[in-house]
This record gives structure tokens, C-alpha cells and sequence, in this order.
């Protein structure tokens, strides 16, 4: 997958949460998860951009540890949002694939980031 791949995918998540998120019952507690939950998808794909302009190798990995946490974040709230049975599960389900795969091509990108650099330090 290339970075215009990936910059599509995770803009693809932030809106498909916006989507889910609109769907919601108003509630206080329902309110303050949802903001949590667009704030931390849409900083995915917001951040997986600023990864795409990094200026190092260091930059593009500390970038990448910032999309990583950002995206378990928003897999958190998610099932926040589904415990407290806001969200159904199989409305949330999808979200929370497409939440876990991202998980693990960013994770895997940043280890491959943080080896590289360590060869070039050497």
C-alpha cells in the first residue's frame, strides 16, 4: 500500500466515525465520547498526512507513533461508545476492523522506520 493509499484509508475512517457519530442519541456522556472519538479519527488522517511531509527519517517515525496512538485511541472510544451501548455492536464493527488493520500497518511501518534509522546512525 502507498502513502496515497493509506491517506485515503484513514480519511475514509475519520469519515465513516463522522457518520456514525452523527447517528448518536444525544446525551451528555454520549456527547463528550463522541467529541473524543471524531477528535482522535480525524487526527488520524490530519497526522498520517503530516507523516507524508516529514523533513527525517526521525520525523517520519516519531509521526508515525503519533498516527499509532491516535488510532488506538479512536478504537478505545469506539468501545466506549459500544460498552455503554450508544453504538451497536455490528454498526461498530467495521469501524473497529478498519481501526485494528490501521493499528497494524502504521505499527509495522514505524518499526520499519525506527530500524532504518537506527542503520543509518550507525
Amino acid at each position: 500500500m502507498d502513502a496515497e493509499e493509506l491517506k485515503g484509508r484513514t480519511k475514509a475512517f475519520a469519515m465513516d466515525v463522522i457518520g456514525v457519530v452523527e447517528q448518536l442519541d444525544r446525551s451528555r456522556t454520549a456527547d463528550v465520547m463522541a467529541n473524543q472519538l471524531i477528535r482522535s479519527a480525524t487526527s488520524v488522517a490530519a497526522n498520517y498526512r503530516a507523516v507524508c511531509r516529514a523533513r527525517s527519517k526521525a520525523d517520519f517515525a516519531n509521526k508515525l507513533g503519533i498516527v499509532e496512538e491516535e488510532v488506538d485511541e479512536s478504537a478505545f472510544w469506539l468501545e466506549m461508545l459500544v460498552d455503554c451501548r450508544y453504538v451497536r455492536l455490528e454498526n461498530a464493527t467495521p469501524l473497529l476492523k478498519e481501526a485494528g488493520q490501521l493499528l497494524r500497518i502504521i505499527a509495522a511501518s514505524r518499526i520499519t522506520a525506527r530500524n532504518n534509522l537506527r542503520k543509518t546512525v550507525r
